[in-house]
C-alpha cells in the first residue's frame, strides 16, 4: 500500500513538473532580457564633425555641417585592424559629395531614412562586413554663404536644422564621456 502512495506522489510530481517546464519553455523571451544581451554586443561609435562645401555654379554656396555617430556589432568591429572613424569619414563624404545626396536647390523633404540606410549600407560594404548596426545622425545643418558673410559670429544661429536625433537610450553618457571623439 505504502508503495502505491509513494508511486502516485512520484507521478503527480513528475506531471505537474513536466506541466510547469512546458509552460516556461513555449513563453516568448522577456524583451527587457533580449534588449540587454543585443546591447552587450554594441559598441557606440562617435563620428567626427564634418563640413561639406555646397558648390552651384561653380561657385562656394553654403556649407552642410554634419555628425553622424553609429551603433556597430563589437565582436566585428574588433576584427577590423584598420582605424573605423577616418573609413567612416571618407564614405560619408563619398555619399554626400561624391553622390549628391542632398541638394540645395531641390526643394523637397530631405529622406532621412534613406540616407541612413544608403550611409549604413556603404560603410559596410567598404568595410567587408555588416558592422554597422544602425546609424545615428546627431546633426545635420546647412549654413548659407550670405549668412557667413553678413555676421559671422551669428552663423551658427542662422543654420537651417536639416536633421537632429537624439542619442540611443544608455548611449549618452558614453558619448558625453569621449568628448567629441
Amino acid at each position: 500500500m505504502l508503495k502505491l502512495v509513494l508511486t502516485g506522489v512520484w507521478v503527480a510530481i513528475v506531471a505537474l513538473g513536466a506541466v510547469y517546464f512546458s509552460i516556461e519553455m513555449s513563453q516568448p523571451p522577456d524583451p527587457a532580457v533580449e534588449e540587454a544581451k543585443k546591447k552587450a554586443i554594441q559598441e557606440f561609435v562617435r563620428g567626427e564633425l564634418t563640413t561639406f562645401p555646397v558648390i552651384q555654379g561653380g561657385k562656394v554656396d553654403g556649407y552642410f555641417l554634419t555628425r553622424t555617430s553609429y551603433i556597430a556589432d563589437k565582436t566585428k568591429l574588433t576584427e577590423i585592424t584598420l582605424p573605423v572613424v577616418p573609413i567612416i569619414t571618407d564614405e560619408l563624404y563619398t555619399v554626400l559629395v561624391g553622390d549628391r545626396i542632398i541638394r540645395i536647390g531641390d526643394r523637397r523633404n530631405f529622406d532621412l531614412a534613406g540616407f541612413k540606410e544608403k550611409l549604413k549600407k556603404t560603410i559596410n560594404h567598404r568595410l567587408g562586413s555588416e558592422v554597422v548596426m544602425d546609424v545615428v545622425i546627431e546633426q545635420i545643418d546647412y549654413i548659407s554663404k550670405d549668412a557667413l558673410q553678413a555676421d559671422p559670429e551669428k552663423a551658427g544661429e542662422s543654420a537651417k536644422k536639416i536633421a537632429h536625433e537624439k542619442l540611443p537610450e544608455g548611449f549618452e553618457a558614453d558619448a558625453a564621456k569621449e568628448g567629441g571623439h
